[in-house]
């Protein structure tokens, strides 16, 4: 397949938007864990203090997902959410075993700002509109957690990476997109937990085919890779591990991408 890259500074400049820097908590039986290439997860921290932390570090957004949810077919951790919640004062989003229009409901009123929804929206593609609908879009991201099959083609994967549902990533995205979602949460598993840098083809892909906005994740290990999602057409760029382990500290990477002509909220 021939990727066709439009210009990032075009899509930037129609978004309007500053390049955001998104710590992602990954949550399993309450505590923060991170792993590589969704195995191996260790264990990292107490979600409250490591939000708090990046609250005050100048963090654009948090993500929040409770990754064994779905595959032990259970509700996310609200009272994990509230606490999380009342620390914070940047946009909040949580995902993890959400089914219905109550569930989103339920962490809306917890205190969270947007909804991530991954094994459900594959599960169920409905609630993708019916959630924009009652909600609105800017409350619904969905995320992708995406396998290479060969060169240029990507499965999709859910129940935390445990299960391939041989979907074609170039058709989910756009059917996404055209069901209500206001923005992709995009996860090469290749990547993750790497540190070699993110898949860049399937951002560039990815930011030339669909109209809203994109939040690169898998595999951020130094300052430049980040710089290389921006200037790939990623909206935001998602990292765990170079936060969590203080590798990377935020105002000093937001520094060195405004030093790079990256527009960013400092």
């Amino acid at each position: 397949m021939n990727i066709e890259i439009n210009s990032f500074q075009e899509k930037q400049s129609n978004d309007n938007l500053a390049f955001r820097i998104i710590p992602c908590l990954d949550i399993k039986s309450g505590k923060v864990v991170k792993g590589v290439n969704f195995l191996d997860l260790k264990d990292v921290g107490n979600p409250v203090e490591i939000a708090s932390r990046y609250n005050n570090q100048m963090a654009d957004e948090i993500v929040f997902l409770d990754i064994t949810a779905t595959n032990e077919d259970r509700n996310i951790l609200i009272d994990v959410v509230k606490a999380v919640a009342k620390e914070i004062f940047i946009p909040f989003t949580v995902g993890g075993g959400i089914k219905s229009l109550e569930d989103m409901y339920k962490l809306l009123d917890s205190g969270c700002d947007k909804i991530s929804l991954n094994s459900s929206a594959i599960n169920n593609p409905s609630l993708i509109e019916e959630g924009a609908k009652r909600f609105g879009s800017q409350c619904i991201v969905v995320a992708i957690d995406v396998k290479r099959n060969n060169n240029f083609k990507w499965n999709v994967f859910i129940n935390g990476g445990r299960i391939d549902t041989n979907i074609d990533y170039f058709t989910w995205v756009k059917k996404v997109e055209s069901l209500g979602a206001g923005e992709i949460l995009l996860t090469s598993m290749d990547s993750d937990g790497t540190k070699n840098g993110y898949d860049l083809d399937i951002i560039q892909w990815t930011s030339s085919n669909i109209k809203i906005p994109l939040i690169a994740s898998g595999g951020a290990g130094t300052m430049e890779h980040i710089k290389d999602a921006y200037f790939s057409g990623a909206n935001a760029a998602l990292a765990a591990s170079i936060f969590h382990y203080k590798e990377i500290e935020i105002p000093v990477l937001k520094q060195y991408l405004k030093d790079n002509n990256i527009p960013i909220r400092i």
